[in-house]
């Protein structure tokens, strides 16, 4: 017959597994830290913390055990081998921000404490998948935004030398000198009164924009032709090419860290399945293994019973 092996129900965490994995388990992680960034936003109101200070206390104490309530369960879940839960990098991001509530902060710097309690809001990057694949867009984007920034500079740059030669006379308080004339030029870009600075040029300032300021206006000279070239042609590059590169990048990015997600969760789902299938696979062999040397002994104790019981009809007097 089929046999179990005694002390077969052993440190399984099996269950702890099912419950980190679980939708409700969470769904209460996601509310509390929904939770836990609303207290932080109330704690802003010096008037409420004056009223109802301990009750918030009392919220931000209860939510900071549940968030090491669910490292502990999570750590667990990993079986025998716990440190497999510092291996994802979000496992230890959350683990940090909890840490850091722990760490012995005194009066003085209760404002570091309120930006601790402040970084637990970030855990709800770890808690939305659809947030963790922009987060690793935007890190995977990071290398190709640096040379579409080095293309961006380099425009600016460009630009600005261009402005400071032609337009520094006629509109000091923009282009007077290099770095002022780049500060303008990002002005122009984000359009935050870029026509402004344009009609500057277009008219000279004299007739427009240096109201109040005439005496920085000792050289005014107009381009009614040049300066709307220069402007709307640095609109064009700067705030639409340049723009689509950097949305281009980060689309890309999010392409690779959506399909590299997607061949993790395969790939985790397929060890999952083998590990459990060759666990199976070897508890079987197992129990048959101890089938047999049951059948064996009970065969060994037959022949032990045949042989003594021939012993001592040999040994009985006729």
């Amino acid at each position: 017959m089929p046999t179990t092996l005694e002390g077969d129900v052993v440190d399984d965490p099996g269950l702890l597994k099912k419950l980190v994995e679980s939708p409700r388990f969470k769904k209460f992680v996601l509310g509390a830290i929904l939770i836990a960034g609303v207290v932080v936003g109330l704690e802003t109101d010096k008037s409420l913390v004056a009223r109802h200070g301990t009750t918030l206390h009392v919220v931000n104490e209860v939510i900071l055990w549940i968030f090491a309530a669910e490292i502990v369960i999570k750590v667990l879940a990993e079986g025998k081998r716990p440190w497999r839960y510092f291996v994802d990098p979000w496992n230890l991001f959350d683990f940090v921000i909890v840490a850091v509530a722990f760490l012995p902060f005194g009066a003085s710097y209760i404002a570091v404490l309120r930006l601790a309690r402040l970084f637990r809001f970030l855990r709800l990057l770890h808690a939305l998948p659809k947030l963790q694949i922009l987060v690793s867009a935007l890190l995977k984007s990071i290398p190709g935004m640096a040379y579409v920034g080095l293309l961006m500079f380099v425009l600016f740059y460009m630009y600005a030398v261009s402005a400071v030669f032609l337009f520094g006379d006629n509109d000091p308080q923009h282009f007077g000198h290099l770095p002022l004339a780049m500060l303008s030029l990002f002005r122009v870009v984000t359009g935050e009164d870029w026509t402004d600075v344009m009609y500057i040029q277009m008219y000279g300032c004299d007739a427009y924009g240096y109201d109040g300021m005439e005496a920085l206006c000792t050289s005014p000279q107009s381009y009614p032709v040049f300066g709307p070239l220069f402007f709307v042609s640095f609109m064009f590059v700067g705030a639409m090419v340049i723009l689509n590169l950097f949305i281009g990048v980060i689309m890309n990015g999010m392409e690779e860290a959506k399909k590299e997600r997607e061949v993790l969760e395969a790939l985790k789902q397929d060890v999952d399945h083998t590990f459990e299938g060759d666990l199976g696979g070897v508890k079987r062999q197992l129990l048959e293994a101890v089938d047999k040397i049951e059948q064996l002994q009970i065969e060994s104790r037959r022949s032990v019973d045949v042989l003594s019981a021939q012993q001592r009809s040999k040994q009985s007097p006729a």
